[in-house]
């Protein structure tokens, strides 16, 4: 498939979001999960629509977005969840303290797997709970759970698994034993698993991305997942999200969430994920053809002018976790880059003390400007 080709910088330069507004004009930003690319069609075509019949109202709770959902979830992961088991909300991480609020008491730990998504930290406290600190370990094929840390925390209290899955920052798809694992430790101790999957749509088609709910009864049993358009699609400013359980007793949960938490929904974030996952799967192909391409090509570029920097090509998203420590360039080194390379990359340490020393590089945008950005911070390691 044609990989999808980014927009040209000048007209990204006239976008106001976060990405394009943060630093000067003369700083390429890397570094916040936004993507540089045009809309899916079907997705600008329901958006226009929307505004040209002024549907800008309430969201009603029978969308169709849970069944839009359902469809995409059995084209691209073979998994057929029940939409009647869904409720929407604003986004995944609303979703999450909501959840933790219903199943947690205060004070009560909550396993987090750092380096990993800095808004996991402040849900866990938001919702009245405290941070358990499981980080990843080394494995063979790159991080993983450390599911005896995890079964330790447990047993010490924990209540609850935050599980991020594809993992961010890394890429890491987990893998079928280990979830299977995570399950049945959790059902083990009488906890349960939220596993945020909004880079679910992200992951390259070897890596074998299996949904948490699916990998076994007993992770359904345990079980919640949440997931959203947003990130394969760039819809994070129209606020969507679906809270998704597998058993009726887990919907249960989902069930006795205030209503405001569903009213939350935008209603041209439920517009673009029907347009999402019901119509853009040409779409979405073009863009894993092109963040294959570009992950390689990063793989390359760090090669050339950093090759002192440790970089494991990522099976999904559109992310690179770069270790930069042998450049002694602090705890934070994106911070001296932006400073004299005037590029943007995500601060490693906001991912948790494991992030010392690493950036979070995001690759989703041109490739003539991943090259740029990379040669930039080389110039500045030679120097």
């Amino acid at each position: 498939m044609q990989p999808l080709e980014a927009l040209p910088l000048a007209d990204l330069r006239e976008r106001s979001s976060a990405k394009w507004r943060a630093y000067p004009a003369d700083v390429l930003p890397l570094f916040v999960a936004e993507t540089d690319f045009a809309l899916a069609p079907a997705i600008s075509a329901r958006l226009r629509r929307a505004v040209e019949l002024g549907d800008t109202g309430y969201t009603a709770p029978g969308s169709g977005v849970r069944e839009a959902y359902a469809g995409f979830a059995g084209r691209r992961f073979g998994w057929h969840p029940d939409p009647a088991l869904m409720r929407t909300t604003c986004d995944v991480m609303m979703g999450v303290v909501e959840i933790l609020r219903q199943v947690t008491r205060p004070g009560d730990r909550v396993i987090v797997m750092p380096p990993v998504y800095p808004p996991f930290f402040d849900a866990v406290a938001e919702a009245g709970a405290v941070v358990s600190r499981v980080p990843l370990v080394e494995g063979p094929e790159g991080p993983e759970i450390d599911l005896a840390g995890v079964d330790a925390a447990l047993a010490a209290g924990a209540r609850a698994v935050l599980l991020c899955h594809p993992h961010n920052p890394t890429g890491t798809v987990h893998q079928r034993r280990t979830l299977e694992r995570l399950a049945e430790l959790a059902a083990a101790h009488d906890a349960v698993v939220l596993s945020d999957e909004i880079h679910a749509p992200l992951a390259q088609p070897e890596a074998g991305f299996v949904p948490f709910l699916a990998v076994s009864d007993t992770a359904a049993s345990v079980g919640f997942a949440l997931v959203s358009a947003s990130k394969a699609f760039n819809l994070a400013g129209l606020k969507c999200a679906i809270m998704v359980a597998a058993t009726p007793e887990r919907f249960g949960t989902l069930r006795s969430l205030p209503v405001e938490v569903e009213w939350r929904t935008g209603i041209f974030g439920a517009h673009a994920a029907i347009a999402a996952f019901a119509d853009s799967d040409e779409w979405l192909g073009a863009l894993l053809a092109r963040l294959d391409v570009n992950r390689r090509l990063l793989d390359d570029l760090l090669a050339s002018h950093l090759p002192l920097a440790r970089f494991r090509i990522p099976p999904a998203g559109y992310l690179g976790w770069v270790d930069l420590s042998a450049y002694e360039w602090g705890d934070d080194p994106g911070r001296r880059i932006l400073r004299e390379a005037r590029v943007a990359f995500h601060f490693g340490p906001q991912f948790g003390a494991e992030g010392r020393g690493h950036v979070r590089i995001n690759f989703g945008c041109d490739p003539d400007v991943l090259r740029e950005a990379v040669a930039r911070v080389g110039a500045l390691a030679r120097a």
